[in-house]
């Protein structure tokens, strides 16, 4: 598996893995279609009341569905890319 990894990492593009992780940000999105109908089902349940915990969980997994599943959908396996900092990054100084 490590060599697999290893290859990503180096910007190599292995066909199963485009397709298995951009399947993967597929399913993730049609996940994230079916929370979103739950949780409108909640929030536009009548009477009108303040927001519940389970209303916030919802919507917290319906987000990070979406997110997830859009970063593996657009990029696939470019996400473990390895990409190098500049020298000059303020973030990275050099020791």
């Amino acid at each position: 598996m490590s060599g697999y990894l290893d290859r990503l990492r180096q910007g190599e593009r292995l066909w199963a893995a485009e397709a298995g992780l951009r399947l993967l940000g597929i399913v993730l999105l049609g996940l994230c279609y079916r929370i979103a109908v739950l949780a409108n089902a909640l929030i536009t349940a009548q009477p009108a009341h303040p927001t519940t915990m389970a209303e916030f969980v919802v919507c917290s997994a319906a987000f990070l569905l979406l997110t997830c599943g859009l970063a593996l959908t657009f990029e696939g396996p470019g996400l473990l890319r390895h990409v190098d900092i500049p020298p000059h990054s303020a973030y990275f100084p050099r020791r």
